[in-house]
């Protein structure tokens, strides 16, 4: 079940990152530590920080620099306008998707 639950993530992983942006302001290992509390172990911070970049590249995403403690200055992530949007067609399509599954689960058509 594992690989299996790897390729769906990896399918969704964009709308799941983007839901947690909606919600707040983040860095890249904030989002991995947040994964992997909600018990998605196996996301890789490399995952997260290649996501955070095409979606930056995207224009989903507005980036500020903030100093860190530790080190240089951190991206933290905030999902603008164009972002929004693209989340809202996400659920729309996992809505969509996740009714049909569910018909096919129980044998309906």
């Amino acid at each position: 079940m594992a690989k299996q639950m790897t390729e769906m993530l990896k399918g969704v992983l964009e709308g799941i990152v983007l839901a947690i942006l909606l919600g707040r302001p983040a860095y890249g290992y904030e989002i991995t530590a947040w994964l992997r509390d909600q018990g998605f172990s196996d996301i890789a911070e490399g995952t997260v920080y290649a996501l955070l970049v095409r979606v930056e590249q995207r224009g989903f995403v507005d980036v500020t620099k903030v100093p860190s403690e530790k080190g240089p200055p951190r991206k933290v992530y905030s999902l603008n306008a164009a972002g929004r949007s693209h989340l809202d067609e996400f659920w729309r399509t996992w809505s969509f998707l996740a009714e049909r599954l569910e018909r096919l689960h129980k044998g309906g058509k």
